[in-house]
């Protein structure tokens, strides 16, 4: 049976996906999407008593976008003889993932010294909740905790509402992202030292990563971040308007998109305005300004002034439910979504990579797959024979 290979970009490339939940599977996703050999590696059904977080429902929709392009085995790590088969894939592998806690795959002689025993060339890519180390590495992590610890919960939301969880897993994806991105470049630096490396990425080191210019802030000039609802904390006008149907969003930050908008709604008189003469001063006297922009707005549909907005130069969109974010015309155009038949005969609907390659594209090609579909073929490609497969099975060690 052949290979499944998305794209021609990461072909020469097998990576050993031990990876459960969120963060690890989205971190592979892209290395897949592109081609990478990727062989899902889980214990059998019934052994992990949390299976039912990260692989019972094969044919939904959250398994089925996070785990496509990829082959799976099953391998116990508890049973004897399974580190040896599992060395004996890293011989030929480029890339190891996990995200269990750090302690372990020290337990289960998994750790990086341990592989690079076996090939000085493999890369381990690690991400965990907290660090591979220091005092919370112990520790379980879960997006939603994370949000908490690395600020994101306390500058979402509007003042009065108390900190506010962001409605997707931002923790969890960007974790995954920047350990992508650290496997890529690990593998560019091999090319030169020839030998792999250990390559780890915590969840709460990448949502502070993404607290971007809010940590700069505080860092550098002691300003406390805190929520704003849906205004931005440094730049106004931006945020939500009404409209007469209903609401949008503005971003009229800079002076350029500032003399845009007064002349767009005729007040040109707010140049010469002192409590709008630079973006901190439109910022302090948001409140004024906000109500003086909904009032002229209320005069008008979303469509109007989404449009006119945006034929003037000043960045403007409307808010979409799920739904119609689907159906707009340029999310279509972008082909933001794919399809595949699963094994059930289920079409099944996927979010694309949202990073083009010109020559060699992610290409959506195989469903995420059935549990251990493809154990006795990777087996035989790692040089055992269907009889000792058949032991391996036996024993319940695959």
């Amino acid at each position: 049976m052949p290979k499944i290979q998305a794209s021609q970009a990461l072909a020469r490339f097998r990576v050993l996906d031990l990876s459960r939940v969120r963060s690890g599977p989205n971190c592979v996703r892209m290395l897949s999407d592109f081609g990478a050999d990727v062989v899902r590696i889980e214990p059998p059904q019934g052994v992990d008593p949390n299976e039912a977080l990260f692989a019972a429902n094969r044919y939904g929709g959250d398994f089925q976008n996070i785990n496509r392009n990829k082959r799976s085995m099953t391998l116990n790590l508890k049973k004897p003889g399974a580190l040896g088969i599992l060395m004996r894939l890293v011989q030929a592998a480029d890339v190891v993932v996990e995200n269990w806690r750090p302690d372990i795959k020290k337990k289960l002689g998994v750790d990086y010294q341990s592989l690079a025993a076996v090939n000085p060339r493999i890369i381990l890519a690690s991400i965990s909740g907290f660090g591979q180390d220091g005092p919370y590495a112990a520790r379980p992590g879960f997006d939603q905790i994370v949000q908490g610890m690395g600020g994101l919960m306390s500058v979402t939301g509007h003042a009065e509402s108390g900190p506010v969880r962001a409605g997707l897993a931002v923790a969890d994806m960007s974790a995954g992202l920047y350990a992508a991105l650290g496997i890529l470049t690990a593998l560019l630096e091999r090319e030169v030292s020839g030998r792999g490396q250990w390559v780890h990425a915590s969840l709460l080191h990448a949502q502070i990563a993404m607290m971007d210019f809010q940590a700069a802030r505080y860092l550098n000039d002691q300003d406390v971040p805190v929520q704003v609802g849906n205004d931005h904390p440094t730049c106004s006008p931006m945020g939500l308007f009404e409209c007469s149907d209903g609401v949008f969003n503005l971003g009229a930050s800079g002076e350029g998109n500032w003399a845009r908008l007064c002349r767009l709604v005729n007040r040109p008189d707010w140049l010469a305005d002192p409590d709008f003469s630079d973006e901190p001063l439109r910022v302090k006297n948001r409140q004024r300004l906000n109500a003086e922009l909904d009032l002229i707005f209320s005069g008008g549909t979303m469509a109007h002034w989404v449009d006119a907005l945006n034929q003037a130069g000043v960045p403007a969109g409307p808010v979409y439910t799920v739904p119609q974010m689907f159906e707009d015309p340029q999310v279509r155009h972008l082909g933001v979504t794919g399809s595949l038949m699963t094994h059930s005969g289920k079409e099944m609907h996927y979010i694309t990579q949202p990073v083009t390659l010109d020559r060699t594209p992610a290409t959506l090609v195989a469903p995420a797959p059935q549990w251990g579909e493809h154990t006795d073929e990777v087996l035989q490609e790692a040089g055992y024979s269907l009889e000792e497969v058949r032991e391996f099975r036996a024993d319940a060690v695959v």
